[in-house]
């Protein structure tokens, strides 16, 4: 009986490690994306019609001394460091237009809705999706088809800086947890830090009604990484578009290259997490582009603004190429994250009608 008994318990126990070996081995994703933050920015640094603006910048000495450096690199490398001596290296950043690599919109609209439901639905949806409303997305987004699938249910969760999230990703059909907007952290067992943002987040006054402050964002998603280790994340910093709609510069870079410090910490967690490291793929981009011409379209975006739909991607991670940036004629679109998502997880489409074919990575 008692060999019985311990011949079962060694069972049990090699199917658990088994189960756990399985789980880590499968692939997983960091989906990211930054507010309209403008390819210009990331492909050449501080604009310099903009940064010794005194109608869009306070302090245009410190903001020169900060970020203005002469050469197209040292500026780029000055405003958002990791991508442009980390990610350079390991993976590849494509958007540059004037080497030839374009990325776009396909939705007509050239704002957020739209521009997320683009991201996370691998399809436009210009007639149904044609305000920033929170309207329940009627569109299947692939935080849904994954937490649908029984290898990941329980493993899909969202954070967003912008109130919408919920409705765009239709929270209460699909079952995906969205902690966004002014939300606390929930459960009954919440880590110190957890607790600790909920304390906080309410005596922290936001600058918008609808628009947190993106460090409350970053570390709950953070602290859910941590603590259960969803397999799919999707994290959707504000900042950038709403300081720019305030038309301050300054602030402007200052967010993007807060953020870029905070996907760095996102990724050194993972490569020291045995449960993502060397096994976890980033996408980064962004919802809508913003104008150049005239000058204070910077400031906006939507169909009347001239280049608010041209975008950028960047991946790096599992099974990702190391191209650096893309400097050859291509042409990509953002509605070809939501596949490469999929086939990255081995999740097909189902009856989501997606309109772009996977990334290339090799």
């Amino acid at each position: 009986m008692k060999k019985t008994l311990m011949i079962l318990i060694n069972c049990a126990l090699i199917s658990g490690f088994s189960a756990k070996a399985q789980e880590n081995d499968n692939p997983k994703v960091v989906l990211i994306t930054l507010d309209g933050l403008r390819w210009q920015e990331l492909f050449t640094g501080a604009d310099p019609l903009l940064v010794a603006n005194k109608e869009y910048v306070n302090d245009t000495t410190g903001l020169k001394d900060e970020f203005w450096k002469e050469g197209v690199s040292e500026r780029r490398e000055a405003l958002m460091p990791f991508i442009w001596t980390n990610v350079a290296e390991m993976g590849q950043i494509h958007g540059n237009r004037t080497l030839g690599s374009k990325v776009d919109l396909t939705n007509t609209m050239w704002f957020s809705y739209p521009g997320y439901n683009e991201i996370l639905t691998g399809k436009a949806d210009d007639a149904r999706i044609d305000s920033n409303d929170k309207i329940p997305n009627p569109n299947t987004t692939i935080l849904e088809i994954a937490n649908n699938d029984p290898k990941y249910k329980g493993k899909v969760a969202a954070f967003g800086s912008w109130d919408v999230f919920p409705y765009i990703v239709n929270e209460e059909r699909s079952g995906v947890p969205v902690n966004a907007g002014f939300e606390l952290a929930q459960g009954d067992n919440l880590s110190e830090r957890e607790k600790f943002l909920n304390e906080l987040q309410p005596k922290v006054p936001s600058p918008w009604g609808s628009v947190r402050l993106d460090a409350f964002t970053h570390y709950y998603a953070l602290e859910k990484m941590k603590k259960d280790h969803p397999a799919l994340i999707y994290i959707a910093y504000g900042e950038t578009d709403d300081f720019a709609h305030d038309g301050d510069y300054s602030a402007y870079l200052q967010s993007a290259k807060t953020t870029d410090a905070m996907i760095k910490q996102l990724w050194d967690f993972t490569q020291n997490d045995p449960f993502y490291k060397d096994n976890t793929l980033f996408i980064i981009t962004t919802d809508h582009g913003r104008g150049t011409e005239p000058l204070r379209t910077w400031t906006g975006h939507g169909s009347d603004v001239k280049g608010a739909g041209s975008v950028w991607m960047i991946l790096f991670g599992k099974d990702v190429a190391p191209k650096g940036e893309v400097s050859k004629e291509e042409q990509l679109y953002t509605l070809q994250i939501a596949p490469t998502v999929l086939e990255t997880l081995s999740l097909t489409r189902g009856d989501a009608k997606m309109q772009g074919m996977p990334l290339p990575l090799d």
